[in-house]
C-alpha cells in the first residue's frame, strides 16, 4: 500500500509499517496524537493493569492477535512473547504511538508484529484473527456499541475478547477539580459545548453492549485501582500527557495549560496521600459463538 505524507514511516523503516486497515476512517491527527515520548516515561500504571489483563487471556502460541490501542509497545512486547509462532496486529490511532513502538518491536519481532493506524470504533481488517487485547483505550472511544460491533466482526468464530479500560466511577474526584477549572471565566469559553473525551460505562451496560453486539461468555466488573504518584512534577507530567492532553489541547496557549495543570497539582499536594489518582477499570471479555449463523 502506498504511503500518504500524513501516514509516516516507523522511525528506523525504509517501508511504510504504519497503514490504514481497510475501510477503517482515520480520524483527524490533531484529535489523536500524543506525546509518545513522555507517555512511555510516565505510564507505568498502565503497564502493571495490562500485564494483568494479558494473563487472563488464554493462547496457544501459534494465534494472530489484535493490540486494539497499542500505545507505545511495552505491552504489544510481552503479547508477542506469548506468541512465539504466532503474530500481532498492532493498532493505534496515534502516528506518534506507533512510530514508538515499531523503533522498539521491529528489531526485536521482525515481521511477527504489523503496524496499523487506525480508529477502532470502524475497525475493518482484511481477515479475521483469534483474539483482540485491549488496555486503556476502549474509554478513548465515544461509540461503545458500534466498536463491539466492529471487534466482534473482526474475531473467527470462537475468537476472544480480554480487555481493560477506565468505567464507572473512573477519576471522579479528579474530574470534579477540572470541572470547576472549566468552569472559571478564564477557562469556559474553550471548553463551551465539550461533551469531554471519554466513555466510562459501568459493568451492566458494558455487558449489555457486549451480548448485543454478538458477544457470548460476556463476563464484565469494575475494580478499583487507586494511583499514587511520588512527587509534584510526576504527578503534573501524567495529568498533562496521559489523562489532559485533550483538555489542555482546548486551551488557547501554554500559559494557560500549565496554570491549568498547575492548579490541580497545587490542590493534589494537599491530598491525603499526596498526588493521587481515584482510578476505577472496568475489565470485560466476550467471545464470537462458535456456532454457525442459525444454528444458535
Amino acid at each position: 500500500m502506498a504511503r500518504r505524507s500524513s501516514e509516516p514511516a516507523a522511525a528506523g523503516t525504509d517501508s511504510p509499517v504504519v497503514a490504514p486497515a481497510r475501510s477503517s476512517a482515520l480520524v483527524p491527527l490533531s484529535a489523536v496524537e500524543w506525546d509518545a515520548t513522555t507517555y512511555h516515561r510516565v505510564a507505568t500504571p498502565h503497564l502493571g493493569w495490562g500485564q494483568r489483563v494479558l494473563a487472563r487471556l488464554p493462547l496457544r502460541g501459534d494465534e494472530t492477535v489484535v493490540d486494539a490501542g497499542c500505545g507505545t509497545g511495552r505491552l504489544t512486547a510481552e503479547l508477542l512473547e506469548k506468541l512465539p509462532e504466532g503474530r500481532v496486529i498492532a493498532i493505534d490511532a496515534s502516528t506518534n504511538m506507533l512510530r514508538q513502538a515499531a523503533a522498539g518491536l521491529v528489531p526485536r519481532f521482525g515481521d511477527r508484529v504489523r503496524f496499523v493506524r487506525a480508529d477502532l470504533q470502524t475497525l475493518a481488517l482484511p481477515e479475521p484473527v483469534d483474539a483482540i487485547f485491549s488496555t486503556a483505550a476502549f474509554h478513548w472511544v465515544p461509540d461503545h456499541p458500534r466498536l463491539f460491533r466492529h471487534l466482534h466482526a473482526a474475531l473467527v468464530p470462537g475468537g476472544r475478547l480480554v480487555a481493560q479500560c477506565g468505567g464507572g466511577p473512573n477519576l471522579a474526584h479528579l474530574l470534579e477539580r477540572v470541572a470547576a477549572l472549566m468552569a472559571a471565566p478564564a477557562s469556559a469559553p474553550a471548553f463551551a459545548g465539550w461533551a469531554g473525551p471519554w466513555e466510562f460505562a459501568d459493568a451492566a451496560t458494558t455487558a449489555a453492549r457486549l451480548r448485543a453486539a454478538g458477544f457470548v461468555d460476556v463476563a464484565t466488573d469494575l475494580e478499583p485501582a487507586p494511583t499514587t504518584f511520588p512527587d509534584a512534577a510526576t504527578y503534573g507530567d501524567f495529568l498533562s500527557a496521559v489523562v489532559l492532553r485533550s483538555h489542555l489541547a482546548r486551551l488557547p496557549d501554554e500559559a494557560a495549560r500549565a496554570a491549568f495543570v498547575g492548579a490541580l497539582t497545587e490542590q493534589a499536594a494537599r491530598d491525603d496521600p499526596p498526588f493521587g489518582l481515584d482510578y476505577w477499570r472496568l475489565n470485560l471479555e466476550g467471545r464470537r459463538s462458535s456456532l454457525a449463523p442459525g444454528r444458535g
